[in-house]
């Protein structure tokens, strides 16, 4: 295979073979058949269950992946440590390309019980469409493409996608009960076009009136002429409020320049901060504005994130929050992986990055990450008080 196979993280405290044999009592009749079964079962300790073995499948030498793959191995690595009885860990370098990711994928399908990753959309498309998933496999990103409803049966979806988060901010919008139209505010980037396409498929099922709208921009700021007419259009129609899947400096921009009258909803990009932010940097422009993101990055006092370390920035000028949720990612994968490895079959998990809800076995598999609802307080973000 092209990806190097390193063997981390010896088993834990897990012992093979038999005890020592027990002395029978001699002075037992050893012609009554009871007295010799009660006397051999207790010459022997069953032996230790086998250990999980999970491989981990990360470009990590990647010049494209490879501060993101390095941020998921991180995490994976600091929930081992918290959590390493009877586990083997196998960190496999991937490559980067969809056909090295697929043939290393195949080589770690014969030592492992679970599989983790890849980490690109078209990696985990190739191995998806492959035909060999046979084994459980816990991919960290969606696949590329209209494939979601043809995965594989044992092969679980548990992406950070900005596609969940919008559906979820749909639901959202709905359980809040604000008629009238809605705008889904976007520009020509393809994850802002991905969003607002889900927000809406999701808007339609619930009966929402919404309408897109696509911005221009350049360098990553908003058009003046291309806010002005926004505004125009939002004197004319006057929507109940805006969805807007953009980044915190356009939304900045957007809210400086229609007002704070009309709400606005997004998702995790309206929240850049990570954990080595100087604390007086805040954004008090987008105070009211609603989001979603994962407890990582919002609920820092909750007792299951504060469980695990934060990860140490070396270079804070080269770290950003798409990073500290990549590590997170890497925390929930393991725990999503070792209770699959330990024969769970369907299941929930308190996690880092949301609530989970997870299913998988030879029939198909199911994954519901709910985030946090969040709000801009005094310039940052903070949970909402009413949650789910």
């Amino acid at each position: 295979m092209s990806g190097k196979l390193i063997r981390m993280l010896l088993l834990s405290g897990v012992v093979t073979g038999l005890c020592a044999s027990v002395q029978a009592n001699t002075t037992n009749t050893p012609d009554d058949p009871s007295l010799i079964s009660v006397a051999a079962a207790a010459s022997f300790t069953p032996p230790a269950a086998a250990p999980v073995k999970i491989a981990l499948l990360l470009p990590v030498r990647s010049g494209i992946f490879g501060a993101a793959a390095d941020a998921v191995r991180t995490g994976f690595l600091t929930a081992y440590e918290h959590d390493k009885q009877g586990v083997i860990v196998n960190l496999v370098e991937s490559g980067d390309t969809p056909a090295e990711m697929l043939r290393t994928y195949l080589a770690a399908l014969g030592g492992n019980d679970v599989i983790v990753g890849p980490l690109s959309r078209n990696g985990a498309a190739a191995i998806a469409q492959s035909g060999k998933v046979d084994k459980p496999t816990v991919a960290l990103t969606q696949p590329e493409g209209e494939i979601e409803s043809a995965l594989p049966p044992k092969m679980l979806v548990a992406a950070l996608a900005v596609e969940e988060e919008a559906r979820q901010a749909a639901a959202w919008t709905d359980r809040e009960r604000i008629g009238g139209k809605i705008f889904a505010v976007s520009t020509s980037i393809a994850w802002q076009r991905r969003t607002v396409k889900a927000f809406m498929a999701q808007g339609k099922v619930l009966g929402l009136d919404v309408t897109p709208l696509e911005l221009s921009a350049a360098n990553g700021a908003l058009s003046a002429s291309g806010l002005v007419q926004l505004k125009q259009r939002m004197d004319t129609d006057h929507p109940a409020l805006l969805f807007v899947a953009l980044g915190a400096q356009q939304a900045t921009q957007l809210r400086s320049a229609i007002g704070t009258d009309t709400p606005l909803y997004g998702i995790s990009q309206l929240n850049p901060r990570n954990q080595s932010d100087d604390p007086s940097m805040r954004e008090p422009v987008l105070d009211g504005v609603k989001l979603l993101d994962i407890p990582w990055q919002v609920e820092t006092d909750s007792p299951v994130v504060a469980t695990y370390p934060r990860p140490i920035i070396e270079d804070p000028k080269q770290h950003n929050a798409d990073l500290d949720r990549l590590y997170a990612l890497g925390i929930d994968a393991y725990r999503i992986a070792l209770e699959i490895g330990r024969g769970k079959k369907s299941f929930d998990i308190d996690g880092v990055t949301g609530k989970l809800n997870i299913s998988i076995d030879s029939f198909g598999s199911h994954f519901q990450r709910l985030e946090t609802r969040a709000v801009y307080q005094n310039g940052i973000v903070v949970p909402t008080q009413a949650q789910r």
